[in-house]
């Protein structure tokens, strides 16, 4: 990984026992499947849990093991693509947009990574890893804002001060050992911190350990029970989520965030709309989308009006301006209902 996050890329392993009537059997396949993981043989253990998945399609833990096994395997886009996907299903868990920010620094794509970062955190305000990662992010954001700033001022002395400590820093930054999965946990608990990873042959890669989280009383796509400042995490989270889709340029993930009566910009049919999309996701080399600012209001508990500044960034446009979606909450997720521009 490159510069102060290769050694904080701790991706997050939910070896968690997420399985409400779980068979013994589908346990020890999971079980199976991760020590083919462990074991190195990725090939092996993307085949197993491709065909785990097949009778699971939602399976929290086999998609979650996926996404690791795609990462070993430096298939990038697909476990980010795997990790959005999850926290979208899953918006409670802290684990997926830590992994997100974890894959997205691989590439160097610092912002991306804080904003997943700090969802992480707005899930599990606890998550230890979250925020040290975080930091390293910040601390690599800082670097390169002050080499920028020699750029254009060469003999700024403060500025070189600053950028020459960070550097420090980062040279004398070491990965933390691994912590050991943790004891059992109350079911009442929240997630524990997830365990860091270890260097493997080369700095680029990680060798994932594990940690188990015990399940809560609720399956984990039902309402999150309690005020409407929990209802409103959810809705957050799938907002991000959605804006995370749309810069992993992930097109089917993306259109999952919109309702089955989505109401089309321009009232143009669904197909047409969708075939728009695709094109104008796919078609830049890059994209970046972020959200500030967001405002939650609710229209009852299945319906909510979220408003924020949208920032785009493309390898040929920069846009931001205000922006409006209109949410319901149906089968679990929320979902765009209606999206407009302005606030």
């Amino acid at each position: 990984m490159n510069d102060i996050v290769r050694p904080a890329a701790r991706l997050a392993v939910l070896l968690f026992t997420l399985i409400f009537s779980a068979s013994t059997a589908r346990a020890d396949e999971l079980q199976d499947i991760d020590r083919l993981l462990k074991q190195g043989h990725h090939a092996q253990a993307l085949e197993r849990v491709n065909q785990y998945l097949v009778q699971k399609p939602r399976d929290a833990k086999g998609r979650f093991i996926k996404g690791l096994i795609l990462a070993e395997q430096n298939k990038v886009a697909e476990a980010i693509e795997v990790f959005t996907a999850l926290a979208r299903d899953y918006p409670e868990l802290p684990e997926p947009y830590n992994n997100l920010a974890v894959l997205y620094a691989t590439q160097g794509q610092y912002e991306k990574a804080r904003q997943q970062l700090e969802m992480s955190i707005r899930t599990h305000p606890s998550y230890a890893t979250a925020y040290e990662n975080l930091g390293d992010v910040y601390t690599k954001l800082a670097s390169q804002a002050y080499d920028k700033a020699l750029q254009f001022d060469s003999s700024n002395s403060a500025a070189k001060n600053k950028l020459s400590l960070i550097r420090d820093l980062i040279s004398s930054n070491r990965l933390p050992r691994a912590s050991s999965a943790p004891s059992a946990t109350p079911v009442e608990s929240a997630h524990p911190p997830a365990a860091k990873a270890v260097p493997t042959k080369s700095a680029d890669q990680t060798k994932l350990a594990a940690v188990q989280v015990k399940p809560t009383a609720k399956k984990p796509d039902e309402p999150r029970a309690g005020t409407q400042d929990g209802n409103k995490d959810e809705v957050l989270q799938a907002v991000l989520a959605w804006a995370s889709a749309w810069s992993g340029q992930s097109v089917e993930t993306y259109l999952a965030f919109y309702a089955a009566d989505f109401k089309t910009p321009k009232g143009e049919d669904r197909p047409k709309w969708e075939a728009s999309r695709r094109e104008r996701i796919t078609k830049p080399k890059k994209i970046e989308v972020a959200i500030e600012s967001p405002k939650v209001t609710f229209k009852g508990d299945s319906n909510a009006v979220v408003t924020f500044r949208q920032v785009y960034r493309s390898d040929s446009l920069k846009i931001s301006g205000g922006k409006t979606l209109v949410l319901v909450r149906s089968d679990g997720r929320w979902q765009i209902q209606q999206e407009r521009a302005g606030g």
